[in-house]
Order: structure tokens, then sequence, then C-alpha cells
């Protein structure tokens, strides 16, 4: 017997309804900077000690979950700090070939967010594909064959904490030739 819901049909559904939730009705967007870690030389402790380079930006619709606003008192005065979770639908994501990992940088209302964790574990009918639940041998389970074609990563919730403007070194502003 094999699973009833959950299939490709069913993914694809999904899959429609929340880029056309997210695109048309919700309508919230970040852009993304993919941290380019081959190009950007760093010391012996791993620490960028010169320019950091990324690419993009990359534009994606996304749910956006904003913590209040601290301002904390430190030595050289009073600070700002914001953390803000970005929830991205996977397969826009993969259709771009980005993959949030930490040290990339969000952008969202003239401000800018470092990554500092991610969460990719919103699964369809609470089952990940890529773990059909076979034997050791990885033969097909012979209860549920076809597991594989069932369920779906949905989402990518990328945790991040705000970045002053002058840390970044991004202008948002392209120079003109």
């Amino acid at each position: 017997m094999s699973a009833m819901f959950g299939g490709q049909r069913d993914v694809s559904l999904v899959r429609k309804l929340n880029r056309e939730l997210m695109g048309n009705i919700i309508t919230q967007q970040a852009a993304f900077y993919k941290y380019k870690i081959g190009e950007t030389k760093t010391n012996i402790y791993g620490e960028a000690s010169g320019e950091k380079f990324y690419n993009g930006p990359f534009l994606f619709n996304c749910l956006i979950d904003r913590k209040d606003q601290q301002y904390p008192d430190k030595v050289s005065g009073v600070d700002f700090t914001q953390g803000i979770s970005f929830s991205f639908l996977r397969d826009d994501l993969v259709d771009s070939n980005v993959v949030p990992e930490i040290g990339d940088i969000i952008l969202y209302q003239n401000s800018y967010y470092g990554v500092q964790s991610t969460v990719s574990n919103q699964y369809w009918t609470g089952k990940n594909p890529d773990y059909p639940n076979n034997s050791s041998d990885n033969t097909p389970n012979p209860l549920n064959p076809g597991l594989e074609e069932f369920g779906s990563n949905l989402s990518i919730i990328c945790d991040t904490y705000y970045i002053p403007r002058d840390k970044v070194a991004i202008s948002p502003y392209r120079e003109r030739m």
C-alpha cells in the first residue's frame, strides 16, 4: 500500500499556491547576497582581512517575522539590534542556484541582516523525499514502495541579526560608466 496524499501532483499544487500567495497577496521581498568564500581572502583565523565579495543581489518573495528592536547600552553609547526571520520558498532558491549559509547578507527595507542560522525541515506531509526510509541495503520499503516520490521540502528559514550599513560595505547603487 502506498501513500495516498503528498505525491508529485499534490506537491505541484502546493508549490503553485505558495508562489501565488507570496507573490501576489503577501508581496514581501528581500534581496539576498550570497557570500563568495573563494574570492574573499581570509587570515589564519578565518576572518576576512580585506574586502568581502558577494554574488547578487537575488530578489526573492518571502515571509518576514520581525523581532522587537532593542537598544542596549554600550560603553560607546546606545546601540541598535533587531533580529528578523526570513522564510523563503525552497524551490525559488533552488531555481536561482542559491543555498543560504551563515555569512550571507539579506537586504530588507534599506537595512542589512547577516544570516546566523538556517533551518530547512518544513516538509509537506511530514515526509522528506530525500529519505524514503528504505532498508539498510537500499531496497525499496516493501510496506510502502515508491516513498521517494512523496513529500517535499517546502521552505528555508534564515534567522538573521542586524548589521550596520558601514560594516557591510555593499552599495545598493551601481556606478555609472
